[in-house]
């Protein structure tokens, strides 16, 4: 983890890769709780049976919201920032979803600080480009640029 002095040393950061969470496994629990509480139970995410006999490789899928509701998580695991009050989710911008997530598979979030910028009263708007990864995979599951309102 990288932990910055305050809004200055972020601001330093821009164009710079921060670095890599810890690898998350997507479990079949981990998505069909997902299907439940945002109610998509399309038969690609939770039909096991279904999925081995129609689906290449044979494995259900993440959504594709799963893997980018993770985000905030993997920023969270290599950023640090001191004097801190709070952080506001303020939106994302430029999402794909470049690879399916099978079941089972293990994922991470690759961060690079995009931008950064001073926000009344007392806060900074980072851009945090996100690229999430598939372990062994050769295109990420996910890139998104999500926006943070930081106040100290």
């Amino acid at each position: 983890m990288r932990t910055f002095d305050g809004f200055d040393d972020i601001k330093s950061a821009v164009g710079k890769e921060i670095g890599a969470s810890e690898w998350v496994e997507i479990t079949q629990h981990r998505i069909d709780q997902f299907a439940d509480a945002t109610c998509d139970e399309q038969w690609i995410h939770v039909d096991q049976d279904r999925a081995r006999q129609e689906l290449p490789g044979g494995k259900t899928i993440a959504h594709g919201l799963l893997s980018l509701s993770l985000a905030p998580m993997f920023i969270r695991s290599v950023i640090g920032l001191k004097g801190l009050r709070n952080t506001l989710n303020y939106g994302a911008d430029r999402i794909r979803y470049l690879s399916p997530v099978p079941a089972g598979s293990r994922i991470r979030g690759r961060t690079t600080i995009a931008q950064a910028e001073d926000v009344p009263p007392d806060g900074l708007r980072v851009n945090y480009h996100m690229m999430i990864e598939i372990e062994g995979a050769q295109r990420p599951a996910c890139v998104a640029e999500l926006i943070a309102l930081h106040y100290r």
